[in-house]
């Protein structure tokens, strides 16, 4: 990278070539550029930061110059050191910097709460706890949407703090719309504060998505995986398509270990990656993977054939995020899923299955990394969002029918 010095810019106006070297249709163009370009230049003396006490106090010390080189070389040392304490903190990582993602305290959900002759009531206390930035989280909200779960099992949405603690807010929502809103559980003012609440107390990470019950005051489970498992097929009132059937268990299951350390994880382990070995290897194993994923799908509906299955939900909230997040605040900058036409398509046709575009909601997405993740964006300016992951772009037809119809037609072929 290069480093600044008080030299990059010397003068108030850019070098140009000289006019009598540029074709004559070009001249009358450049006199008209050159005075703006001139004037965007730092000569603030008419503006009102020439009255900021910070703007000021640097023209006294060094006039209109960049900071000297001593000065830059200073304080470049002193983020880089925050940012690595700030980075560990928020993302722990090996020794060679590679992002390494904590497991959760509890990964599944207890036989208990399983439907049985024996427990028939055990899910009716359980509360769902998500935030809607988190990735993770959204796959519980979908795997609740398409079980048809909303009446059976409530859910309590929170918000990422400053601190980038999970919070509520206070205040009555719309049932009908997922927005951020209070613990409808314990009434509590944070997640931190419900995690605490559990027998024997706890002082681990307070992490989305977290299944509660309510009586017991205890965590059910914290891993999103053994969540939507368990509202596929162990919560009672549950109804909608099977997401694991008994017949594709094996094939979802080598599904997910190739989706979730190159994409779920992979994702992350760019953006969070704390030296360029480790990003170099997450990227490459991204898109190494994203390729053979657009691959797989030019002749498959979905990851396992023309079945909707809990491994295409799990890689479609990472990828409905893809071009809003990953590809500029994590340095997934190599392809957008734009860019790869069976990839995005399949990420429209999930996006259009009843009630899944409901649980969408890209405004706390985006929200929820630009202005929280502030160790990857000091700034916290939010980018606008791009047109390909707007509603009207998601709601374009996708085609991807055709594929199922032509399995069905080999199926119907003579052997």
């Amino acid at each position: 990278m290069a480093t600044l010095n008080s030299s990059f810019i010397s003068n108030q106006t850019l070098p140009f070539p000289s006019p009598t070297n540029l074709p004559s249709h070009f001249r009358a163009v450049r006199r008209r550029q050159l005075v703006p370009i001139r004037m965007s230049l730092p000569d603030n003396s008419n503006s009102n930061s020439s009255t900021d006490p910070i703007t000021s106090l640097t023209r006294l010390l060094w006039g209109r110059a960049l900071p000297p080189q001593p000065l830059i070389s200073a304080v470049r040392s002193t983020w880089s050191a925050a940012w690595l304490l700030m980075m560990r903190q928020l993302a722990p990582s090996s020794s060679s910097g590679s992002y390494s993602r904590p497991p959760g305290l509890f990964p599944s959900v207890p036989s208990l709460y399983h439907s049985s002759p024996q427990t028939p009531n055990a899910t009716n206390s359980l509360q769902l706890y998500v935030g809607l930035p988190c990735p993770w989280a959204h796959r519980t909200l979908i795997v609740r949407a398409l079980k048809n779960l909303e009446e059976h099992l409530p859910v309590s949405i929170a918000a990422p703090g400053s601190d980038g603690s999970w919070e509520f807010h206070s205040g009555p929502t719309d049932g009908s719309v997922l927005v951020a809103g209070p613990d409808k559980a314990n009434r509590k003012k944070n997640l931190r504060e419900v995690y605490r609440m559990r027998r024997g107390g706890y002082d681990g990470r307070s992490t989305v998505p977290m299944l509660w019950d309510v009586k017991r005051k205890e965590v059910v489970c914290n891993e999103s995986y053994g969540i939507i498992e368990f509202l596929n097929s162990g919560f009672a009132a549950g109804s909608g398509p099977d997401l694991c059937p008994v017949q594709l268990r094996g094939e979802i299951e080598r599904w997910n270990q190739v989706i979730y350390p190159a994409v779920n994880n992979g994702v992350c382990r760019c953006g969070f990656a704390q030296s360029q070995e480790a990003y170099d290897t997450a990227v490459n194993e991204l898109f190494t993977t994203l390729d053979k994923l657009e691959s797989h799908l030019s002749t498959n509906r979905y990851l396992c054939g023309d079945t909707l299955t809990l491994s295409d939900v799990c890689l479609f909230t990472t990828l409905i995020r893809f071009d809003l997040v990953y590809n500029v605040l994590f340095k997934c900058t190599k392809r957008k899923i734009i860019e790869y036409p069976n990839l995005y398509a399949y990420t429209r046709d999930i996006y259009q299955m009843p009630k899944v575009a409901e649980t969408c909601n890209f405004e706390a997405i985006m929200d929820g990394y630009y202005r929280t993740l502030f160790p990857l964006n000091p700034g916290g300016i939010r980018p606008i969002m791009p047109l390909v992951c707007q509603y009207k772009s998601l709601s374009k037809p996708h085609g991807r029918e055709v594929l199922s119809l032509k399995s069905k037609q080999l199926q119907l072929s003579p052997q």
